[in-house]
């Protein structure tokens, strides 16, 4: 079996406001991350103001924004390769319009990457993860606005400039085609859906309208920093058939087209697929285009394809739920497809205490499905599992079961590596415990560093390592050989 590349990324990953905390300190503007709590995650519309009786779980997090010297230490300890941070846009433009940068901000990432290299750690930097200034919503929209195009690139720019010589290793957004899923309009796009707007037409133009901006941010990169690598990043999962039946295979064609082929035509090809128009016309969506744009989309393709993958979905047509159900003997997943319809467990697959499924096989399949595509090399910038850690009376965490997960997708992941697939990384989600994206919960823990915080935000905030640190680092010190 071949080996993993002798320069393979190991590592792990977090994003800003799901960690570092500081949420107003010196000069960072409200983000839209900044206002949610446990009562409006996953809402598409909601007040866009701060509620003193509330507890929002970003505005402290881990404190990471003060403790990142001591955190990236342990993650050397363990010997990461690659770190995958974001930047707030909102710490670097307050406002996301102002006219000049924030220089504290700007300085302080300055000594986070710095500290990186010193531990001989790659940065891998995300420029927009579940976040963007408020002002921009209130204010242009979100990005259903073309305005807000040459802002973020601005922002982009300003962050290619300052850290040429630090950072090679570049995504814009995160998970952009998580449009699609609920709460993510608001989440991804920074846009409020109102009872009198049409949710497909936001979602397609806030595509559109952030592949554009990828696109320009290419460009900009390339000239900047030569020997970069830059992309928007991918939600990975595939959908599978509901059944053998024709329709139920159709069904999830269609789906997997309209969640994840769409978004990397654009990217790798530079144009957008067929069933892109065909899609926007039968439901009478109008997108706001620019002749130029699809020049910029075709001389600007990405240098590799960063993916997170979790899991796989079972994508079921409506008519066929019922039937889904019984042969299931399971009620329906929470989480919902791209069409925004209720994707099934699979009965052949266990699942989380989230609801989850853990298909590493399905890991394998993703890996060369999208390779097969497009044949540019593959970076996994997020894999893990959420659970519930126990933390004993000595300081230990026994998490055998992250362990378990964590092997056996490395273990897929080698086997694509051997099918031919080009995979330069993969970087753990949540290498250390942060408030977590869909709920806002500390007890749904990633990390290898558990971080003694609970729910309410109560806790010491002390770092302890687990069980999986100490096999991690193995892992690593192995180049994925030793997974024992």
């Amino acid at each position: 079996m071949k080996p993993f590349p002798a320069d393979f990324l190991w590592g792990g990953a977090v994003a800003a406001n799901q960690c570092e905390g500081a949420y107003l300190e010196d000069g960072k503007g409200l983000s839209t991350a900044d206002i949610l709590n446990s009562e409006t995650y996953g809402k598409e519309c909601l007040p866009l103001d701060i509620d003193p009786e509330k507890f929002y779980p970003t505005h402290e997090a881990i404190d990471f924004y003060h403790t990142y010297r001591s955190d990236i230490a342990l993650l050397g300890e363990m010997g990461f390769k690659c770190f995958r941070i974001s930047i707030p846009w909102s710490r670097i433009f307050s406002n996301g319009d102002d006219e000049k940068p924030n220089e504290s901000a700007l300085a302080h990432y300055d000594d986070l990457f710095d500290c990186c290299h010193e531990h001989g750690i790659e940065p891998l930097v995300t420029l927009s993860h579940c976040e963007m200034p408020l002002e921009i919503l209130k204010k242009y929209g979100g990005w259903k606005n073309r305005k807000v195009i040459d802002l973020f690139v601005k922002y982009a720019e300003t962050c290619f400039r300052r850290y040429r010589s630090k950072v090679k290793y570049w995504i814009t957004f995160n998970e952009i085609n998580f449009i699609f899923m609920q709460g993510f309009l608001y989440q991804n796009g920074g846009v409020m859906l109102h009872s009198d707007e049409n949710k497909k037409q936001l979602q397609y133009q806030v595509a559109y309208n952030q592949l554009v901006a990828n696109a320009k941010c290419v460009k900009l990169c390339h000239e900047i920093i030569p020997d970069s690598l830059i992309s928007a990043m991918v939600e990975g999962s595939l959908g599978y058939y509901g059944s053998s039946r024709p329709e139920e295979i159709l069904f999830a064609q269609q789906d997997n087209r309209q969640y994840s082929y769409m978004f990397l035509d654009v990217l790798c090809k530079g144009k957008f697929p067929y069933y892109w128009y065909t899609d926007i016309e039968k439901d009478g969506i109008e997108i706001e285009t620019k002749a130029a744009d699809y020049e910029i989309l075709r001389e600007n393709t990405v240098d590799y394809i960063p993916i997170s993958y979790y899991n796989s979905r079972m994508s079921v047509k409506p008519e066929s739920a019922a039937e889904e159900k019984t042969l299931n003997s399971q009620t329906a997943a929470s989480n919902t497809s791209a069409f925004g319809r209720e994707s099934f467990k699979n009965p052949h697959l266990p699942c989380t205490d989230w609801g989850t499924t853990v298909d590493p096989i399905g890991f394998r399949i993703v890996l060369n499905d999208f390779y097969e595509r497009y044949g540019k090399p593959i970076f996994v910038v997020e894999n893990g599992i959420g659970a519930k850690d126990i933390l004993t009376d000595s300081f230990e965490i026994h998490d055998s079961y992250r362990i378990d997960y964590i092997r056996e997708h490395i273990k897929q992941m080698r086997l694509a590596i051997d099918d031919g697939v080009d995979v330069i990384g993969y970087t753990a989600w949540g290498c250390i415990d942060l408030v977590s994206q869909s709920r806002g919960e500390m007890s749904k823990r990633y990390g290898f560093i558990y971080v003694d915080i609970n729910d309410d935000g109560t806790g010491t905030r002390a770092r302890y390592k687990k069980d999986s640190f100490f096999w991690y680092q193995k892992v690593i010190a192995g180049n994925g050989e030793n997974l024992e």
